[in-house]
């Protein structure tokens, strides 16, 4: 459910488009999380002012790179769009007014993670959208300094704007519906919300599994995986639930006895914020923006195998340090709501947009 927003009004006539191209794709991860959530409120936020648009659904993925370079911006052009919203990395290069999203530079600090052919499209693509936009958004300072590192952005430019966490994500969430639906019968588990690619560094959690093993622990690791991604292998010890459905995504964090993360590369990481609103104590890789997210409410380690097992063994059998990273993260947690992602949102759109309130 989307909480109520207190709706702004809006004098001027230019509207703002929402490209919702992410937004409508099947799979869920931070950045289509960030598309979906805008394109509801932003126009609850402001009735009239905000348009959703979308491409058919085969458009979604990599076939739509065409609609989003010539449809949506001509779509704009007739609208008299005051600004176009990318929430997703992408815009079309010949929209004006554009207000960009960028989560991150991981595909230009790291390319040997991804498929030649999408490094080249974001070498090509990313300096220019950049320079274009009339503002660009990212999601953390960490972010912010490297968009600034390897794009050339001027500080002015760039708005930080935090994700946010549904109220959804809570410790009452059906932790037993989601153990029923996704099979994982009684035993304690560990959890990690990730896409199976290299730059989540999955591999270091392999340890921990075959520790925890002999502690009847499993470690579990819910996210899919897409071609442009380099995929990691020798994952044999984890439990791999593939894409959960969103809908079961609040149980599954909610049933956890803890949460890791040990990604070597975050723009923000969305999955420590929705573990801590759920509850779940912590472990995080002290890395690019995760010690940033965290707050000091998980407990921080070198993204690797050894010691990610100690800390996660560590954790299970300390039930006062569960509880206490319990409290903290909850307390955490509570800053990131998506109605002030929204509304951080709305203020860059508006001042592009040139409206009066």
């Amino acid at each position: 459910m989307v909480p109520a927003l207190t709706a702004r009004r809006v004098t001027s006539p230019r509207p703002a488009l929402i490209n919702a191209r992410a937004a409508a794709r099947p799979e869920l991860g931070g950045v289509e999380r960030w598309a979906r959530e805008l394109a509801v409120r932003l126009p609850a936020l402001r009735p009239r002012a905000y348009t959703v648009i979308a491409p058919p659904p085969a458009l979604v993925h990599r076939a739509g790179h065409a609609w989003e370079q010539l449809v949506l911006p001509a779509h704009a052009a007739r609208a008299r769009a005051g600004a176009l919203l990318c929430p997703a990395n992408l815009a079309p290069a010949l929209a004006r007014h554009t207000v960009l999203v960028l989560h991150d530079a991981a595909a230009l600090r790291h390319p040997d993670w991804y498929a030649p052919a999408y490094v080249a499209y974001q070498r090509a693509l990313l300096p220019l959208l950049a320079r274009r936009a009339a503002r660009v958004i990212t999601v953390s300072e960490f972010s912010r300094a490297e968009l600034e590192e390897l794009l050339g952005l001027r500080p002015y430019k760039v708005a930080v704007v935090p994700g946010g966490v549904d109220g959804r994500f809570s410790p009452d969430a059906d932790a037993a519906g989601a153990r029923r639906a996704l099979g994982l019968g009684d035993a304690p588990y560990v959890l990690c919300v990730a896409s199976h690619t290299a730059r989540k560094n999955l591999a270091a959690l392999v340890p921990a599994a075959r520790a925890l093993a002999a502690q009847g622990i499993e470690v579990v690791v819910a996210g899919g995986h897409r071609p442009q991604f380099a995929r990691e292998e020798g994952l044999e010890s984890l439990r791999m639930l593939g894409t959960v459905d969103d809908a079961l995504l609040p149980g599954l964090y909610a049933g956890a006895l803890a949460f890791a993360l040990p990604s070597v590369y975050e723009g923000f990481g969305l999955p420590v914020i929705e573990a801590m609103a759920a509850g779940v104590p912590v472990v995080a890789a002290d890395a690019t923006a995760l010690p940033g997210t965290a707050g000091g409410a998980a407990r921080l380690v070198a993204p690797e195998g050894e010691a990610i097992a100690a800390a996660l063994l560590a954790l299970a059998a300390d039930p006062e340090e569960r509880a206490r990273l319990r409290a903290a993260g909850l307390g955490r947690a509570r800053a990131f709501t998506w109605e002030a992602t929204a509304r951080g949102v709305d203020a860059v759109v508006a001042e592009v947009a040139g409206w009066t309130v």
